[in-house]
């Protein structure tokens, strides 16, 4: 039987309030226990580097802050590569743009979800999450352990 590789990617920034939630998620998650293949990565922003990673994946689960909902709710979606996000990746990218990059240079397109949490407060507030975005971050790690048992 052939492993799955899985990868999940946290992002937001850490000094934004709310939006620290993606990368506190990835960190929860890092510290495991994880099925074998199994990979977490934390970050401020998307950058290109990541189409490398997410080209060696055969899923890959975004985890970011939303504005849209109420705070603390959590959504999952699928996820599709969107050429016509596809920019000069020259400052930070949109997930679906990653995915169309490594459809476009590698003919990969693996499976995607993005887990967001609605967030109530994005101003200066380093890693301190409103009290609905901290409700929000056990459900959203749940959903994520819930996409990588499927399988």
């Amino acid at each position: 039987m052939t492993q799955h590789k899985t990868l999940i990617i946290g992002y937001g920034s850490p000094i934004r309030g709310d939006d620290a939630i993606g990368p506190l998620a990835a960190d929860a998650l890092a510290a495991g226990p994880l099925p074998a293949g199994v990979n977490v990565i934390s970050r401020h922003i998307l950058t290109a580097e990541l189409v490398e990673d997410i080209v060696a994946a055969d899923r890959v689960i975004f985890l970011d802050a939303t504005v849209d909902g109420e705070p603390g709710e959590v959504r999952v979606r699928s996820l599709a590569p969107d050429a016509s996000a596809m920019s000069s990746m020259a400052h930070f990218l949109d997930p679906r743009e990653l995915l169309a990059w490594s459809q476009a240079l590698y003919q990969h397109e693996p499976e995607a979800y993005l887990v967001s949490a609605a967030g109530a407060f994005f101003e200066y507030s380093n890693y301190t999450l409103t009290p609905a975005a901290a409700a929000a971050l056990e459900p959203m790690i749940e959903r994520v352990r819930e996409l990588i048992a499927v399988r």
